[in-house]
């Protein structure tokens, strides 16, 4: 039984790789933006800090969740 709590831990740390994926595409995506314009990206810059907090936040809480099913049961 408890070897089917590492497999759980381990697919529920997928969501920090994919957490990774978010915050590359939220940066690509300004970046891009702000090479097509450039005098517009000084005022979206908190709009960016904010996506990536979002997308972080979804990985840490993706890696709390896998050290609880670790460590808690």
């Amino acid at each position: 039984m408890e070897g089917l709590n590492f497999i759980g831990a381990g697919l529920a740390a997928i969501g920090s790789g994919a957490a990774a994926i978010g915050v590359g595409n939220v940066a690509g995506n300004f970046l891009a933006g702000a090479l097509r314009n450039p005098s517009a990206a000084a005022s979206q810059t908190a709009t960016l800090f904010i996506g990536i907090a979002f997308a972080e936040a979804l990985g840490i809480f993706s890696f709390l969740v896998s050290l609880l099913l670790m460590f808690a049961v």
